[in-house]
């Protein structure tokens, strides 16, 4: 049966699981809704692992919600995650904004346990889950949460007063991904030219994304085009779903290094886009969506074991060696730290590889690092390196499956 934001939940769903998308067929009209989707894990392979299979038909049947745990590790808010505290924010971007971050919530005792970080436009979200150093527990007191609020709103202001920059202790039981395209919408990152180094890719890699009317049908008709990518399909039905646009139909294809996506929408009220400021203002938020979660360069991996003021010793030494950090993902499972963050130098320029020996030399005694380049190819950097150890990724299944 259909219902408003279903298409965005079986897509939530599947992206949770690790698996690409290679092609869809969106069909609801009515009461009911048909969804095709082919899709394979992060190699390109066919899903055959029985678990996984029947993970997939109980996290989207019927009975989905008494079977199957929610995926409370990939939702926001302090009752999803137990033990532990949500602490949104969002402000200007800036070098080793993420080391003063990290250093503010060690000097004041709290552990960060796992995070997730993007930037677009100058502009940087990030949901940090944090619980105290010595009882693991999430922190009640007010007094010493309103420390750490103040400090971390001091330093999202930065040197330029910048009084956009929010810290916030969520509520809300918003899927991590979700919540985080929310704050960068509301902060309207899509509005003013994007940063130089966000767009130094062949013109045939930019985003191409048109609004037209369908006459006959009385759908608005939304096509995009851009470079493939993991997730891609996620990003844009979760911006069309929280701009209030229902997907009506939907073709989605993979070509290549490119995808190919066709959206028939209304707005919520039953109307089309008439105006051309409003299809402009689409045109901007889906090409924002798309380029979010991109990421050139190069990604570090880090593993080690999990200690108190870790994150905010990894980002100090990335900031010591002229490293930015556009994003950034951590987990702890166990005692396992994983830390995965996509760098440039504080230029926005690759980074020399110089700088990668210094980093082995300085961190090598103590943790693991990995070193990969970000291709240029399809899926290449998610595949890879991204899924494997994102926030609250890779071996998600099998913690649940447990």
């Amino acid at each position: 049966m259909n219902k408003p934001g279903i298409l965005l939940e079986v897509v939530q769903v599947l992206t949770d699981l690790d698996l690409i998308i290679t092609k869809a067929y969106i069909s609801s009209d009515g009461g009911w809704f048909m969804d095709v989707f082919h899709v394979t894990d992060q190699q390109g392979k066919k899903i055959t692992d029985i678990k996984t299979i029947d993970y997939i038909e109980k996290a989207l049947g019927p009975k989905s919600q008494e079977e199957v745990s929610t995926w409370a590790d990939k939702r926001v808010g302090v009752h999803s995650v137990g033990g532990h505290i949500a602490i949104e924010l969002i402000g200007k971007d800036r070098p080793g904004l993420l080391s003063e971050i990290s250093a503010v919530l060690a000097n004041l005792h709290f552990n960060v346990v796992a995070a997730e970080v993007w930037t677009h436009n100058r502009r940087i979200a990030c949901v940090v889950y944090v619980n105290d150093d010595t009882t693991s527990r999430a922190v009640a007191d007010p007094t010493r949460l309103s420390i750490m609020e103040d400090q971390l709103k001091n330093i999202l202001r930065g040197c330029e007063n910048d009084e956009a920059g929010r810290t916030s202790f969520s509520m809300g039981f918003t899927h991590v991904d979700r919540r985080l395209h929310q704050m960068l919408f509301a902060d309207r990152d899509y509005e003013g030219g994007i940063v130089a180094t966000e767009v130094d890719c062949p013109p045939s890699l930019k985003p191409k994304i048109t609004v037209e009317r369908c006459e006959d049908k009385g759908y608005s008709v939304v096509t995009v085009r851009c470079k493939d990518r993991a997730k891609l399909m996620f990003d844009i039905v979760c911006t069309l779903t929280d701009m209030q646009y229902v997907v009506f139909h939907a073709t989605i294809s993979s070509d290549g290094p490119h995808a190919s996506q066709e959206y028939y929408i209304r707005h919520m009220d039953g109307c089309v886009l008439d105006t051309e400021g409003e299809k402009e203002r689409v045109i901007k938020c889906l090409e924002a969506a798309i380029r979010r979660r991109v990421s050139e360069g190069l990604s570090l991996e880090l593993c080690a074991k999990d200690r108190v003021g870790l994150l905010s010793e990894v980002t100090r030494i990335l900031r010591e060696n002229g490293l930015a950090v556009s994003r950034a993902g951590v987990m702890t499972i166990g005692e396992q730290a994983t830390n995965v963050f996509y760098v440039r130098d504080a230029s926005g320029n690759p980074v020399d590889t110089k700088i990668i020996e210094a980093l082995r030399k300085e961190i090598g005694h103590t943790m693991m690092l990995n070193v990969k380049k970000t291709p240029a190819s399809s899926r290449e950097p998610e595949a890879r390196g991204w899924a494997k150890t994102s926030f609250f990724f890779g071996n998600l299944l099998e913690r649940f499956l447990a």
